[in-house]
């Protein structure tokens, strides 16, 4: 299989936290989360059957609430910094690990976009086709034209979609883990057909303890779903960070890759070259007040520069513009 289809990083065991590496509650703490969790599994076999009858404000009301009292009851702070166009929109974001779904969902209720393995799987594949999410046959390669087509048709409908664009998780720190090929640009396609804009989002999770990153909740390699619920149901004061970019307005001509490019910059706040936009893809207004948690500073935001409705080219740069480089252009720089 192509790993255009198949994704991989680099990550592996030395990516993760040994023993007594992250800090631990106690073991009967921990069965009591898990109790929690298994509680609120089970609570979501009822969801799953309610939300195809709500309207779409309560379903994603009732998906939110159901996502933040899960992570309440997994002993998992969540920490928003930024605010979400009210609007529909294309969401894209990193991918650490499995918790990254509810993460998304106790944010953002959105239909998500998922592999069609997890349709399979126990609780998880009944909640996420209640929920309505989008599933692809990465066997089948010709379908992804459809799959990005029903992505469309739910942005048209005014429905946001959740997308993690890698295809894969990685651990979330070294460069050299990140999967190779980046955020694949299918997806992109879907937010230009429909007119949406694209908001980048950076998930990460940290150590309230030590107030480090952690990798804890990471889900790479070969290791078992068992194993990493287990890790990270252990790990004391976990904050899941969730920082909302300025969105993305691709006009109706975009380059999805280009467009795919300016996402997975925003997200990984990372210098590398300028990208050139062949099409115009406009910078929406900054996201309003970020939340400020205590004692910890609001995030940083990658700025992306309006294009000029007069720019249309290189050669109509503005005159306070680098030499060679139009307004509309991203200075890639974190």
């Amino acid at each position: 299989m192509s790993p255009l289809w198949r994704p991989s990083s680099g990550c592996g065991p030395a990516c993760l936290p040994g023993p007594g590496e992250a800090p631990a509650i106690p073991v009967f703490r921990q069965l009591g989360r898990a109790a929690g969790l298994l509680g609120m599994l089970g609570l979501g076999i009822g969801l799953a059957a309610l939300l195809p009858a709500l309207p779409t404000r309560e379903r994603q009301a009732a998906l939110r609430g159901w996502a933040r009292t899960t992570a309440r009851a997994c002993g998992v702070r969540l920490e928003v910094r930024g605010r979400l166009p009210r609007r529909r929109v294309l969401l894209v974001a990193n991918h650490v690990s499995w918790w990254d779904v509810l993460a998304l969902l106790a944010v953002a209720p959105a239909r998500l976009v998922a592999k069609q393995e997890v349709r399979r799987w126990p609780l998880i594949g009944l909640l996420a086709r209640a929920a309505g999410t989008v599933f692809v046959d990465r066997s089948r390669p010709r379908g992804l034209p459809a799959t990005v087509g029903r992505v469309a048709s739910a942005l048209r409908s005014g429905r946001s979609v959740a997308v993690f664009p890698e295809g894969t998780t990685w651990c979330g720190g070294a460069a050299s883990c990140r999967p190779p090929t980046g955020f694949r640009p299918a997806m992109f396609q879907a937010a230009i057909d429909a007119g949406a804009p694209v908001v980048p989002l950076r998930i990460g999770y940290r150590c309230g303890v030590t107030g480090e990153t952690t990798t804890a909740p990471a889900f790479v390699g070969d290791e078992t779903l068992l194993r990493s619920v287990r890790r990270m149901l252990a790990v004391r004061k976990l904050t899941v960070c969730v920082d909302i970019a300025a969105p993305l307005h691709p006009g109706r001509s975009a380059d999805r890759r280009a467009l795919a490019r300016v996402a997975e910059s925003a997200v990984h706040l990372v210098p590398s070259a300028s990208v050139a936009l062949t099409a115009p893809v406009v910078a929406g207004p900054a996201p309003e007040q970020p939340v400020r948690a205590p004692g910890r500073p609001t995030a940083t935001v990658l700025p992306v520069p309006t294009r000029s409705p007069a720019v249309t080219s290189p050669a109509g740069a503005a005159a306070g513009s680098p030499a060679g480089q139009p307004e509309w252009e991203l200075p890639l720089a974190a």
